[in-house]
């Protein structure tokens, strides 16, 4: 029986920045591994400067890794030249946060959607102008959109175009870089409405980096928790939001506005406050990062470095407490809140 090969498989993945002048760097990420198989999404969460975005542009070699690989289909890209890497690209696209950005204000909208076929299909002029409307129809914004200015359009209907744009190669990944955090709510549902359907209709595996913890619960299939560089917590979406295990995931789930006041007493009367500041990427502590922060370190977690341990079947933690509680207690580790 032939194995299935995931759509994207990260093994090690370092990124250290070099500060001019010294021989110091800041570690963007460290050690991060994961695979994402055809049809899933994968939430990447953490605070601003965890390293969400960078894992993002290194899954589509925007950013060189310092070291470790990223396979794209089982074929890694993370060392291939230019030209090797060029036949790839039209696997592998993004949606980037902001949608007026992402678009040159000189161009008309349908022509940017237009450009990866123009690199990439080989189709002529008349047959790249019929899949551009193709395209619009199927994110659902009037083809008449195609002639106007990104400037015109709402937000919300931009970010479709964007979409469109980002299928026009037909790919097997998308990075959503925040992809709704400039819409309004309304759009926002609709856009999340349109990348839903998309996925069931053609097995499109997303890596969706977010700041809005409610929206990647309700969206993603499983979930990465990312502080300072590293994955610290990784499993299932419902047994990570729903039993927390690593300290730092619990105090960031615990940051999540609940309409039921009972329901943030609730939150509150148990939750893992974190005290003190997060360390510094260049200069980051011998052991656990999260370790002087956290009530329930010991004197092992100060010193030994952790790796991101399975601890029960497909949940993974980066934490001695919750590896020494799932061997003396069943296959559920989570620290007291």
């Amino acid at each position: 029986m032939t194995a299935v090969v995931p759509v994207l498989k990260i093994e090690n993945l370092s990124v250290h920045f070099p500060i001019r002048g010294t021989r110091r760097v800041v570690h963007a990420c460290d050690e991060v591994s994961f695979e994402l198989m055809a049809g899933q999404t994968l939430g990447l969460i953490g605070e601003s400067g965890s390293g969400k975005t960078t894992i993002g542009r290194c899954t589509l070699r925007l950013l060189d890794p310092t070291s470790g690989s990223v396979l794209l289909k089982g074929e890694d890209i993370s060392r291939l030249k230019r030209r090797q890497l060029r036949r790839l690209r039209a696997n592998m696209q993004i949606v980037f946060q902001e949608p007026l950005e992402s678009f040159s204000p000189a161009l008309t909208v349908g022509s940017q959607i237009e450009l990866p076929l123009r690199v990439f299909s080989g189709l002529n002029s008349s047959a790249r102008k019929a899949r551009v409307f193709e395209l619009l129809e199927r994110v659902g914004v009037p083809t008449g959109s195609a002639g106007v200015l990104p400037s015109s359009l709402p937000a919300g209907v931009l970010q479709k175009c964007a979409i469109a744009r980002a299928l026009a190669t037909d790919p097997q990944l998308l990075v959503l870089d925040e992809p709704t955090s400039a819409l309004a709510p309304e759009a926002e549902a609709e856009v999340m409405e349109l990348l839903g359907r998309l996925q069931r209709d053609s097995g499109l595996a997303y890596l969706f980096i977010s700041h809005n913890l409610s929206l990647v619960r309700s969206f993603c299939d499983l979930v990465a928790v990312m502080y300072l560089g590293q994955i610290v917590e990784f499993g299932p979406q419902s047994t990570v939001y729903d039993s927390p295990s690593h300290p730092y995931t619990q105090a960031l789930l615990n940051s999540i506005l609940r309409p039921d006041p009972r329901q943030r007493l609730e939150r509150e009367g148990g939750r893992a406050d974190l005290q003190g500041e997060i360390p510094s990427p260049i200069d980051l502590p011998p052991g656990c990062y999260l370790a002087t922060r956290c009530k329930f370190a010991v004197d092992r977690c100060h010193t030994e470095r952790q790796e991101l341990t399975e601890f029960a079947p497909g949940r993974q933690a980066r934490c001695w407490r919750v590896l020494e509680l799932s061997g003396s207690s069943g296959p559920v580790a989570s620290l007291p809140r």
